[in-house]
């Protein structure tokens, strides 16, 4: 598990990096980012450290991962639907990164979709899974201390409850997450390794509150 307060978040401007970066600075972490536009990031959530670059470059990266106790990587391509690479490629670089700089945990986010049968997926959603399948492999292959997030539909419409479902290996219960318990979650993952090799699918039903 990491044990220091130092951690870089990759992704941290999309909904969920956001929600993320709040709550890390609110625990009291040192957070550095890695972002192409520093305008995306809030005035109230300002990182400690912002470095200015992309995740397939190699240097960018390497020198946001440097220093490091632990990696949460929320690469994503927002709307993006079209056939990519970016997240594989992102990630292989931050994988390079932290076995450089010996960092060990990191804390992924995926998909619900790597825990169904590919031929399942809806046919519009299946480019960007392949990706996050060719990103599990390479966090698989790393040997790093790493924690598989497979959320269902993140919601950015509902609130921080710290109350939800935790089912390792498969999904189960309800078929949504907010966005702030997603980063509740990503956060807690760095104080334990309980979760360590393992997918986690992440839920709550939102429609009791």
């Amino acid at each position: 598990m990491a044990t220091g307060k130092n951690i870089v978040i990759f992704g941290a401007t999309g909904r969920t990096g956001l929600a993320t970066l709040g709550q890390a600075l609110e625990e009291g972490y040192t957070v550095t980012v890695l972002v192409r536009d520093r305008a995306r990031l809030p005035a109230q959530h300002q990182p400690a450290r912002v470095v200015l670059g992309d995740a397939r470059d190699p240097a960018a990266v390497a020198e946001a991962v440097r220093g490091q106790d632990a990696v949460i990587i929320l690469l994503g391509t927002r709307n993006d639907l079209s056939p990519t690479t970016v997240m594989s490629e992102g990630t292989k670089n931050i994988v390079t990164a932290m076995k450089t700089h010996g960092v060990r945990k990191v804390v992924a986010c995926l998909s619900a979709f790597l825990l169904w049968d590919l031929q399942k997926v809806p046919p519009r959603l299946v480019p960007v899974t392949e990706d996050h399948i060719r990103m599990h492999r390479i966090l698989q292959d790393s040997g790093l201390d790493c924690v598989y997030v497979m959320p269902p539909h993140i919601a950015d419409d509902q609130p921080l409850t710290g109350d939800y479902t935790v089912t390792v290996g498969a999904s189960g219960g309800s078929r949504v997450i907010s966005t702030h318990d997603l980063g509740h979650f990503l956060l807690r993952c760095l104080h334990t390794s309980c979760y360590d090799g393992k997918s986690v699918y992440v839920s709550r039903d939102y429609s009791k509150d």
